[in-house]
This record gives structure tokens, C-alpha cells and sequence, in this order.
């Protein structure tokens, strides 16, 4: 088979780091890691990897183009795939300069660099190039939840969903996808989309949900809950997620979108009180964690339901998730239990946003 040399943007971040430790792991494939490192980017997450002969790093921003060039110059990669991205909906409502930027700019900066390399290469590396942009199922808006509908099985996000974004990022990002889909149409360019649900595991920034619950609950803080916690999304765990984009990258067809499900559709406060309960067993309380759950105002614009239909990525690439909520979330909190200077360290530069929920 083809070694690739792949340069992955967002490597320092949550689910990039995850992906270049199953590549670097699994395969005998190189990567290139291109990342700023902003606020979440974090070169701890690949201390796995990091003295490997095949996984190099360069810091670069993706909006700067003759970095960029510079880059694609020195590593001829052959597989592009594409995480960096401002992601954290808190943050995009409180400043959405940052999201234009790095999720369309920078995404079309990417993009012209990648199709003007791809441009210039002979004809075999130009038939194994490939580009692959990876997104999010908010691009599509929200689902009907039960409160409204009596079967919600019957709606699902599917790749031919219409967009209809909620917030500032999930608008970055479908402008973002539209570029990719731009590209294919009007250049012939070899890309490939994904839109995953809701990630979760090891080394995930402590501002989203699942950590936020974690940490808080071993320091007695209050456990917020956006509203009333009814708020259902699909949960992946993060391995499963570079699972399935390295199947994507490697073997999905240029010019298709593939969505990306754990198909364990959860309530948010049922995240949390299984988050509550896997403590107490594990770390006893005499006041039960459960008790330190704190409702507050819900944040503008939240989508209530959001759940992917993964049968296309299934049926064609033979992917399909490992783990279940319940494998997956006790791994985790295990995790953090066992890493609690990592979280520390990275929690000492968290931003202090203005909602009172955490990010989900």
C-alpha cells in the first residue's frame, strides 16, 4: 500500500492530536503537524508521539500563506487533512472576529496553497492527492426533540441535510464547507468532507462539557447546566472520531461528505449525572456530586437536538464506533483522574468566559 506523508492542520488540539497518535501508532504513515498553538492547542497531547522519526512539527498560522508554502514545499504532503479551527460556540458569541478568521480565511488560505501545489505535481502524485476538511454536524442547525415530535428517529442528520448554523462558529464553519465544495465543483479539486457529532475523551480542553463536569465535581464547584439540561447530543468518543477521518482520508472518494456519529443520542444532564455517578464510585463523596449540579440561563441561540444518520460511512468504508457512551465516558473520566497535573496545567490559561454554562 501508498505511505502517506500527510500534513495535518490542528494537530495540537483535541481531536488533531488524536488523529496524529492513531497515525503515528497504527500505520507507517508521516505527519506533519501545522498549528499555531493557540489557547487549545497543546504539544502535551502528542507527548506519545513526539520522538518519532515520522511525525515533525511546525508552528504556522493557516492564514499565513508563504508559511504555508513554505511548508507544503519542504514536506510534499500528499494528504491534507484539515482540523485548525476556532470551535468553542461561548467564544464565538462573545467575539466571532477570531472564527472568520481562522474557519474561512484561513480555510481558503489553505485551500488555494493545497490546490496550486496539487496543480503543479506530475500525474501520479496528482491522482493520490487528497484534501480532506473536517467539520461539524452544528453546520446543520438543530433537530426536532421529543418535547415536539413523537418519533425522533424519523430526523436525523444526514450528509444531503440543509445548513441552517445557530451561532457564530457553526456560520464560520459552514462557510468553511462551502469553500471545500467550491473547490471540488469549480477546480476538480480531490476533497472530502466530514460533519462529526460531539467528541469526548482523553486530553479534551477543560471548557467543554465533559471535563468542566469532571474538574468541578473533584472541587466541589457547582456542575452548570445550561436550561434545563434537555439538550440532546450525539456523543463520540475522540478515538473513534480519527478512526474514522484516517478511513476517510485514505479511502473515501474524493468529492463526497461523510458524516461521523457515536450513536449514543444523550441528554445533557444525563452526561452529567453519569459523569456524577462514575465519581462517586470511583472517588466516594460523602455530599453526592449529584448535588452540586446548578441550573443557569441557557445561552442565545442553543440547539436543542442534534443526531447523525453514519450508515453512508458505514456502508461504504466499513466504519463504525468502538466504543458506547458507557465504555467510552468511564475511560474518560479515568483519564482525567490519572492526569489531573495535565489538567491543571492547562487550566492555569483558561479563558473566563462570559455564560455561566460549559460549552457542549
Amino acid at each position: 500500500m501508498h505511505t502517506r506523508k500527510i500534513l495535518v492542520t490542528g494537530g495540537a488540539g483535541f481531536i488533531g492530536s488524536a488523529l496524529i497518535r492513531h497515525i503515528i501508532q497504527n500505520t507507517n504513515n508521516s505527519v506533519c503537524n501545522v498549528d499555531k498553538l493557540t489557547y487549545a492547542g497543546n504539544l502535551e497531547n502528542l507527548h506519545e508521539v513526539d520522538n518519532a522519526d515520522r511525525y515533525s512539527f511546525e508552528q504556522v498560522d493557516i492564514c499565513n500563506r508563504s508559511e504555508l508554502k513554505r511548508v507544503f514545499a519542504q514536506y510534499q504532503p500528499d494528504t491534507i487533512m484539515h482540523l485548525a479551527a476556532e470551535s468553542h460556540v461561548d467564544r464565538s458569541i462573545d467575539d466571532p472576529s477570531a472564527f472568520i478568521e481562522t474557519n474561512i480565511i484561513g480555510t481558503f488560505t489553505l485551500l488555494e496553497v493545497a490546490r496550486t501545489y496539487w496543480q503543479g505535481l506530475s500525474d501520479v502524485p496528482k491522482q493520490i492527492f487528497r484534501f480532506h476538511h473536517i467539520s461539524t454536524d452544528e453546520v446543520y442547525g438543530d433537530l426536532p426533540h421529543p418535547d415536539e415530535v413523537d418519533n425522533t428517529s424519523k430526523y436525523l442528520f444526514t450528509e444531503t441535510t440543509a445548513y441552517n448554523p445557530s451561532s457564530p462558529y457553526s456560520a464560520s464553519k459552514a462557510s468553511s464547507d462551502h469553500l471545500v465544495r467550491a473547490w471540488i465543483r469549480t477546480y476538480g479539486f480531490p476533497a472530502m468532507v466530514t460533519n462529526c457529532s460531539n467528541n469526548y475523551g482523553p486530553y479534551h480542553f477543560p471548557e467543554k462539557l465533559v471535563p468542566i463536569i469532571i474538574l468541578n465535581a473533584l472541587d466541589g464547584k457547582p456542575l452548570p447546566v445550561y436550561g434545563k439540561g434537555n439538550q440532546i447530543r450525539d456523543w463520540l468518543y475522540v478515538d473513534d472520531h480519527a478512526q474514522a477521518l484516517y478511513e476517510v482520508a485514505t479511502k473515501g472518494k474524493p468529492g463526497e461528505t461523510y458524516n461521523i456519529g457515536g450513536h449514543n443520542e444523550k441528554q445533557n444532564i444525563e452526561v452529567i449525572e453519569t459523569i456524577c455517578d462514575i465519581l462517586q464510585e470511583l472517588v466516594p463523596n460523602s455530599i453526592s456530586y449529584r448535588s452540586l449540579i446548578t441550573y443557569v440561563q441557557d445561552r442565545p441561540g442553543h440547539d436543542r437536538r442534534y443526531a447523525i444518520d453514519a450508515s453512508k460511512i458505514q456502508r461504504e468504508l466499513g466504519w463504525q464506533p468502538k466504543e458506547t457512551f458507557e465504555s467510552g465516558i468511564r475511560k474518560t473520566v479515568n483519564w482525567y483522574l490519572e492526569n489531573m497535573e495535565w489538567c491543571r496545567r492547562v487550566q492555569d490559561g483558561t479563558y473566563q468566559s462570559k455564560h455561566p454554562g460549559a460549552d457542549v
